[in-house]
């Protein structure tokens, strides 16, 4: 059974580095996320997923950018799956169903864009 974990950043960010692979550390069958910024304009997501944990097929109403940091993960897209490594980066479109599977542990930043 996967387990997620949600985060906050409460302390006070803005204009200081910001040491982005430490924001989630990877956890046994766990997906552990933890959010830098949440606007009404969009969010910004750090996420650890241990082996094999995913997130199922579904969609989302606006675009979203998926940057790799550690590890190997497939994305599907529609039907077609993309595999990405540390430093690639995915766009995942407005209402076009997605999914995402870690092929090894990995960490990602999830960029979502409401407009």
């Amino acid at each position: 059974m996967t387990e997620e974990t949600k985060k906050e950043v409460h302390e006070p960010i803005y204009g200081k580095p910001l040491p982005l692979t430490g924001l989630a550390d990877y956890q046994k069958g766990s997906i552990v996320s933890t959010r830098i910024i949440q606007k009404s304009i969009g969010n910004v997501t750090f996420f650890a997923f241990d082996e094999g944990q995913e997130l199922s097929e579904h969609t989302a109403p606006f675009d979203a950018l998926i940057t790799v940091y550690d590890g190997e993960v497939k994305v599907m897209i529609g039907k077609e799956w993309h595999l990405l490594k540390a430093g690639d980066a995915i766009i995942l479109p407005a209402n076009v169903p997605h999914a995402v599977k870690a092929l090894t542990q990995f960490k990602m930043m999830l960029t979502m864009i409401r407009s």
